[in-house]
């Protein structure tokens, strides 16, 4: 293996590797004092999209180890393309493991998202309500001295970009689902590494208001300074498309771009073996088959299919009603063509 790779695909977790990282460039070096805050470990999220064995996916073909590597040492978002089930989000949850960086944040994109949905909220209703409340049974208590900061929660975006020592790993999931606006508006936060808070800005001046403790996406209580929340180590971020989309020649000149291939031979055998134990692989080598002979047709067929159609074969095949063939071949419809 290439000795410049911090990410190898092989397994983990190793925290050294991420030690080994070097210094970025510095056009993309940021310096804002670091944020003490507890970041969680792996969640189940992870372990179901890993295994239950947690062994990551191992990656044999070298060119997507080094892009994934570039966005690394680059410190630039990693615009993994690829058609649905082949892996995309599933990277990003692999990366987090191997190199030991705890909890994946993630950001599903739908229809309606936009920059601040990622970035933080707000809820200005509740803390009405509580100063309603507080005035009615303290009517001498001053309605500035309420602690706002419990009422501003970091998105997932907005967590990542906290100054931590060590980057935490964002999933941006099918960003392509998004409006026309979000690709451009993630633009400035993504090259400058920070965000403004306005609810914390106009009170920074305020005594004892400068530094304001706020929830984090993990519902952790850190603090943010001037209303600014600034990086440190920049996030590891994989945005994900389904290739429903064109993305603006802007973002995409600010992106490491990968196009994940379907999973062949060594990588299916990894999956299965992941998600299924040793040996597997062989044991359903049948169904491997089936699933690689019906891609065969062109039609799209998501590795998901692959995984049910094991778990309901090797269920359904107890009771002698149904053959593994039939069970399987049930479950592996093609997504663009429709049932047959």
């Amino acid at each position: 293996m290439t000795e410049w790779l911090i990410y190898e695909g092989t397994g983990g977790p190793d925290p050294d590797r991420i030690r080994r990282l070097p210094d970025p460039p510095p056009w993309r070096a940021f310096d804002a004092p670091v944020v003490p805050y507890e970041v969680p470990e792996l969640d189940s999220t992870t372990r179901r999209r890993l295994g239950a064995r947690n062994v990551p996916l191992p990656i044999q073909d070298s060119d997507t180890l080094e892009l994934i590597n570039a966005a690394l040492y680059l410190r630039r978002p990693l615009l993994v393309t690829g058609e649905p089930g082949v892996g995309k989000s599933t990277l990003a949850h692999s990366i987090a493991y191997e190199l030991d960086l705890g909890r994946v944040l993630e950001w599903p994109v739908v229809s309606r998202s936009e920059l601040k949905d990622g970035l933080y909220t707000y809820d200005a209703i509740g803390r009405l309500q509580d100063a309603q409340l507080d005035r009615a049974a303290q009517p001498d208590e001053d309605p500035a001295s309420q602690d706002i900061g419990r009422y501003i929660r970091l998105g997932p975006l907005g967590t990542a970009l906290l100054a931590a020592d060590r980057p935490r790993v964002l999933l941006i999931d099918e960003l392509d689902k998004s409006d026309i606006d979000l690709p451009n508006d993630l633009l400035n936060v993504l090259e400058e590494g920070r965000f403004a808070i306005p609810e914390l800005e106009r009170i920074a001046d305020r005594p004892g208001q400068e530094t304001v403790r706020v929830l984090t996406d993990d519902g952790r209580r850190v603090a943010v300074t001037g209303g600014q929340v600034r990086c440190r180590a920049f996030p590891f971020v994989v945005m994900t498309s389904n290739r429903e989309r064109d993305f603006p020649a802007p973002l995409l000149r600010r992106c490491i771009p990968l196009d994940l291939k379907a999973p062949r031979e060594e990588r299916l055998a990894a999956l299965v073996q992941a998600h299924f134990g040793s040996g597997s692989y062989e044991d359903n080598h049948d169904i491997v088959d089936q699933f690689t002979e019906a891609e065969a047709d062109g039609a799209l067929r998501p590795t998901d299919q692959l995984l049910n159609a094991i778990f309901l074969a090797q269920h359904a095949a107890r009771d002698g009603r149904h053959r593994r063939e039939e069970i399987s071949e049930l479950l592996m419809q093609p997504l663009d063509r429709g049932p047959r």
